[in-house]
């Protein structure tokens, strides 16, 4: 129970925080202020999401099956490493919002969110997720963290802007993917260790 919990648990933390104040996150909100159909709106970024997020997690679970885990784990550390300084390093794209048409809130925010999602981090850290952990629990994890986010840039974006400093969340985003990524690494060379003695 613990384990299934954990594995829904540190994909919605770890992409939670890697998506607050995320470019992505800036462009929902930018929309729910040139809309009033927040419903749509909303429902066209989570469609988005869930195309996105969904592939990667089936091509991260699938990977599992052709490339021995240790090696995997590995590979997955490594990226989170490197996720994790680029994310303390600081991206200088996430200033740029898209100039889509309001007219239809389901078209634009499924539009903005689709094309920005394909190789973002997010979508990455998905499938890597699904390479350690079971991909439902993923799923869930990554969806409900993209969920609460959405609709907190669409209903209280503009307030919760004025009261959180992004440069602590992407910090504090960055140290843990670092911190995933090591425990990947960590696990990875454990259990290779491990096969060896045996």
């Amino acid at each position: 129970m613990i384990e299934t919990l954990n594995e829904i648990l540190i994909p919605l933390l770890a992409v939670g925080l890697a998506e607050m104040g995320d470019k992505t996150q800036l462009s929902i909100l930018l929309l729910s202020s040139r809309t009033r159909e927040y419903a749509q709106l909303l429902a066209g970024v989570m469609l988005a999401f869930l195309l996105a997020n969904g592939f990667a997690i089936l091509v991260g679970s699938w990977v599992t099956n052709v490339i021995p885990v240790h090696l995997v784990k590995l590979i997955s550390g490594g990226v989170f490493v490197l996720f994790g300084l680029l994310i303390l390093k600081g991206d200088k794209d996430e200033e740029e919002v898209s100039n889509l048409s309001p007219k239809n809130a389901f078209i634009s925010g499924f539009t903005m969110i689709f094309l920005s999602e394909w190789g973002d981090k997010t979508q990455i850290a998905s499938a890597l997720f699904s390479t350690e952990y079971n991909p439902w629990m993923v799923f869930l994890g990554v969806m409900a963290a993209l969920l609460i986010l959405s609709i907190m840039a669409v209903y209280l974006g503009r307030f919760l802007a004025g009261k959180i400093d992004r440069r602590v969340i992407t910090k504090v985003a960055g140290v843990v993917f670092l911190l995933i990524g090591l425990s990947f690494i960590i696990s990875a060379v454990t259990s290779s260790a491990f096969a060896d003695m045996l």
